[in-house]
């Protein structure tokens, strides 16, 4: 049987990046039984699931909260509750989906799906889809998140023609109770993926409807606790990913258009037959944004068909100067002191390098090889937000001038580039979204942490003064109790979000998944009026 191990103490939890801590009176870690997977996986998931219910049902009968966390990767309190916590990470079942699970309206391939429990971390999902030549489409710089936790808070890389990881979602399996039929497998009637046998094998009722699913996706944590998803892969294939820098015009006129056909920048052996610029999977531009250079550094990658053979590209991984971007910025300014002023002053001295002084080898690999270990760094800061490309240059003003202005913050700005998310509360909300960030260390001592609240309220209201929509990554700093914040970014999504989280939901077990990070949000409301009709089990 599953087993739970419980902490019960003067417990605090903290993200991976130091930026709690905050108290949580006890701390569950339920680990699956090793030997009932080796004999059957579906009776293995459903004996995780029902002590999962076992532990919700302790936390509903003292009318306290559960929630559940994995990495701790996000820079925030997303994850956290005062009452109860769950360590998804001994979870991380999963299954290669067959012809046979398929639903019979469905025109995905079954070759491309997969089931991974939820603790399952990035990196080994990776590892397992590598056994079937087959690749996650995209992923965020780092591959220790968990899969729920990746989804839950909509996180992206900067491939601008694929999506977020949400996006590749086609169904996830809810527990949203303490009760039988409160296992909910969900995905949308428009795609539907698995077959209501396959459900029930799962345990769990199904439910198909788009909106919800929508909403589910990036559900903050708070839909109930994600116990399974279905992903669809792609087979695999490499990544040219070169480092050098360009004029800043011409990178900010990309950023502002993503026109690299047209571009008066291009890389050696990455053109078409008609000696245009090839179109770039991936794109992302560094700043300091202490300095106004005239060049500016960027990162891009090509994507090409999958052929053994090529270098080991894990020791120029490993090294490499451009990754998060607090590597980064520990690898160029080298060991840093955690004083806040040195760190300024550095920035100011330092132009930012090109890697390995030549952008014309590449460095070869899979998707993993090239997203590979993240390195910590110590306590850090990340804020992100996103806007349209039409403003994405206004919006770097804006936020670096704080960021010298205020503090100044210790840390180097990136611009990122991602597709359009279905997701509701996705922050890839605009066509083409630039995901602007700034990533830097902090201290907990002197006025550092007064600064950066200070810079977090600010960018808002700055943004908010020039009219400019915009969104924030979930996982990420911010001032999230800034007032009417959620409804600026979101509007009526965020009332159709609630909408269906109140529909899934019993007044009760919505209060039960909420936390302190919902109500700063005032995502918290329930909403008595929304229709039952929308979370219908299906027969």
């Amino acid at each position: 049987m599953a087993t739970t191990t419980t902490t019960r103490r003067n417990h605090e939890y903290d993200t991976i990046h130091r930026n709690g801590p905050w108290p949580t009176a006890t701390e569950f870690a339920t680990a699956i039984d090793g030997r009932l997977e080796q004999q059957d996986f579906f009776a293995c998931y459903l004996d995780a699931a029902k002590e999962v219910q076992r532990l919700i049902e302790l936390a509903r009968s003292s009318g306290q909260g559960f929630r559940a966390f994995g990495s701790s990767w996000s820079l925030n309190h997303i994850a956290h509750h005062q009452h109860h916590m769950h360590f998804n990470r001994g979870m991380n079942l999963r299954r290669a989906i067959t012809s046979a699970d398929l639903h019979a309206d469905s025109t995905l391939d079954a070759d491309n799906l997969f089931f991974f429990q939820c603790g399952s971390r990035v990196k080994e999902i990776n590892n397992y889809l590598f056994t079937f030549g087959k690749s996650l489409k995209t992923s965020g710089a780092s591959n220790g998140q968990t899969i729920a936790g990746c989804i839950s808070t909509g996180v992206h890389g900067s491939a601008h023609q694929v999506g977020s990881m949400q996006d590749f979602v086609m169904g996830l399996d809810l527990i949203i109770g303490p009760q039988a039929t409160d296992r909910v497998y969900l995905e949308s009637e428009k795609a539907p993926a698995l077959s209501n046998a396959f459900a029930a094998r799962l345990g769990s009722r199904v439910i198909r409807n788009e909106g919800l699913f929508q909403a589910a996706l990036v559900g903050l944590g708070s839909f109930g606790f994600i116990h399974g998803v279905v992903i669809e892969t792609e087979d695999l294939f490499l990544l040219n990913r070169y480092t050098t820098t360009i004029p800043r015009s011409e990178a900010l006129r990309l950023a502002k258009t993503m026109d690299f056909k047209n571009s008066s920048f291009s890389i050696p052996g990455e053109k078409d037959a008609r000696g245009k610029p090839n179109e770039p999977h991936h794109f992302k531009i560094f700043f300091n944004p202490h300095r106004n250079d005239p060049d500016l550094v960027v990162e891009i990658m090509y994507k090409k068909p999958y052929q053994p053979g090529y270098p080991d590209p894990i020791p120029r991984v490993r090294t490499a100067l451009y990754t998060e971007l607090l590597t980064s910025l520990g690898r160029i300014l080298g060991k840093i002191p955690r004083r806040i002023p040195a760190i300024v002053r550095l920035l100011e001295k330092t132009a930012l390098p090109v890697e390995d002084g030549n952008a014309v080898i590449p460095v070869t690999g899979t998707h993993a090889q090239i997203f590979f270990d993240s390195i910590q760094q110590g306590p850090a800061f990340a804020c992100e937000v996103c806007v349209e490309l039409n403003h994405a240059e206004k919006a770097y003003d804006i936020m670096s001038k704080l960021a010298r202005d205020i503090g100044p913050m210790p840390g180097l700005f990136a611009m990122r580039f991602v597709k359009q998310s279905k997701a509701l509360l996705s922050s890839a909300a605009y066509p083409v979204s630039c995901m602007l960030e700034i990533n830097g260390v902090i201290s907990s001592s002197g006025k550092a942490p007064q600064a950066l609240a200070a810079f977090c309220t600010a960018t808002v209201k700055s943004l908010q003064d020039h009219h400019i929509p915009f969104t924030i990554h979930w996982g990420k700093t911010a001032d999230w109790k800034y007032p009417g914040l959620v409804t600026y970014m979101f509007g009526h999504k965020a009332t159709e979000w609630r909408r269906y989280r109140s529909a899934l939901l019993t007044k009760e077990m919505a209060a039960l998944f909420s936390n302190r990070f919902l109500t700063d949000t005032e995502l918290d409301r329930y909403s008595d009026d929304a229709p039952a009709a929308i979370a219908q089990s299906l027969a």
